[in-house]
């Protein structure tokens, strides 16, 4: 008990030490890269299908008020609709 409660501490005192030296900086830019999977903006959803093989996934699209669907999607980012209409949307581990 008293080992995991020291290794505890160090591992705080470490980070906490790395962020104050800024070794742990997480910002946004307006450059940065879109999340992987599914994101939305204020207006619009999207799926980012982040690969560096080129291939194809099927997603399932969660819609309020209307019935879900697949659909294929290839590398980058994908325009799902409004973010009013747009529940969310994940891999289903499929490839097309």
């Amino acid at each position: 008990m008293h080992i995991r409660r020291l290794a505890t501490t160090a591992l705080a005192s470490t980070a906490l030490a790395l962020t104050s030296l800024g070794a742990v900086t997480v910002t946004a830019t307006p450059a940065a890269a879109a999340p992987c999977g599914f994101y939305e903006t204020s207006s619009d959803a999207y799926y980012n299908h982040c690969t560096a093989d080129g291939s194809r996934v099927v997603i399932k699209v969660r819609v309020a008020l209307g019935p879900d669907y697949e659909r294929c999607v290839g590398p980058g980012k994908t325009w799902l609709g409004s973010a009013e209409k747009v529940q969310g949307a994940h891999y289903t581990g499929r490839t097309c």
